[in-house]
């Protein structure tokens, strides 16, 4: 198998994701207020999730209430109560966040600083953000590229500014990372070719869209109008090409899968997430076909045990149905639990795999 473009889970502010989730895990290392409300609260608030841009950071209630917020009345964030089980751990986290602001921070530097074993930090880091510090401060440098690019006078002086040290070390992570060139990037992605085939399958159609590096997306529907409008809202500044003759091999495969097949030879992708999701991902191809695990089991097996909201999240995630077999993935008391094309797929193809191949 080809290797997996990814943007790191880095690109999200592990705070703000601890929010989303309320990750009470989070509780105790800092406070999250909103501008519109004026009214601050612990991380696993039951209140409704305010919009990403209305949201501030604190590290305690102190400083909140320095900046002009109250204490929310519903989680009183204040409280012992409000201390997670890993409040000793999160602090760090923060801090390390803050001094990689530094690009030129390293992580021995970065562990110094801290007065931690890098090992430590290595452990404590990935176990909460999902990513290590290095992958998390290259992520960053990708997004200051990304971020960049439309502006910028150059390719070059958007990757210098960025952080990068050459020109060459700008476009290897944009490819890593951000699944195109920094040319592309730059144009808004026009100039990205996907081809893509629509056909009948057991399971209804499937949409299967590739580039030049591999599989991009595998889609399950009942309305190949509703699958291709899909397709185009979603890659609208790419060129789309239906090719049904050239993409016939791949698609054959795809709908052998839908018949409870196994692949014969694994399929290149160009599939794109955040690194928690490719470590996900990778590791739901490692399930034999026949088999199930739990949503637990999976984060285990990614070292991620408290993950597995996020771990259930990054399975509906899923660009490529099937290829990456997350209809594998079950609740603990054996129920289905989601996914994203149908449970009836989910059931129907998890019976079919049970069945002994020809």
């Amino acid at each position: 198998m080809a290797p997996m473009n990814s943007v790191p889970d880095a690109t999200i502010d592990p705070r703000w994701r601890a929010v989303v989730e309320r990750d009470r895990q989070w509780d105790g290392s800092f406070v999250f207020a909103v501008t519109s409300t004026k009214i601050f609260c612990r991380p696993s608030c039951p209140s409704r999730r305010p919009r990403e841009d209305r949201v501030r950071f604190y590290a305690s209630g102190h400083d909140a209430r320095a900046a002009g917020y109250r204490a929310c009345k519903r989680c009183v964030p204040e409280s012992a109560s409000a201390l997670g089980a890993n409040a000793m751990h999160t602090p760090l986290v923060v801090r390390a966040i803050s001094l990689m602001e530094d690009d030129t921070m390293t992580v021995m530097k970065l562990a110094d600083a801290l007065d931690v074993s890098r090992a430590h930090l290595q452990r404590v880091f990935t176990r909460l953000v999902g990513c290590t510090p290095a992958e998390w401060q290259r992520a960053q440098r990708s997004e200051r590229l990304r971020a960049a690019l439309p502006s910028s006078e150059s390719v070059s002086s958007a990757a210098f500014d960025a952080g990068f040290d050459s020109l060459p070390s700008a476009y290897t992570a944009a490819a890593a990372h951000l699944g195109m060139s920094p040319g592309s990037l730059r144009r808004g992605a026009a100039g990205e070719t996907v081809f893509y085939t629509i056909v009948p399958c057991a399971l209804g159609f499937v949409l299967v869209a590739m580039t030049s590096r591999g599989v991009h997306r595998v889609v399950l529907g009942d309305d190949p109008a509703a699958l291709e409008a899909t397709l185009r809202d979603a890659l609208h500044a790419a060129d789309l090409v239906r090719d049904d003759a050239a993409l016939g091999d791949i698609s054959a495969s795809v709908v052998a899968l839908a018949s409870g097949a196994a692949l014969s030879h694994a399929l290149p992708l160009d599939v794109r997430g955040t690194a928690f999701q490719q470590r996900v991902w990778r590791e739901l191809q490692r399930i034999p076909r026949g088999e199930t695990i739990t949503y637990a089991e999976l984060a285990a097996r990614i070292g991620a045990p408290k993950a597995v909201r996020a771990v259930g999240t990054a399975c509906g995630a899923n660009p490529v149905a099937m290829v990456v077999p997350c209809h594998r993935v079950v609740r603990a008391d054996g129920s289905l639990g989601g996914y994203a094309w149908g449970l009836e797929r989910k059931e129907r193809l998890l019976r079919e795999e049970q069945l002994p191949t020809a």
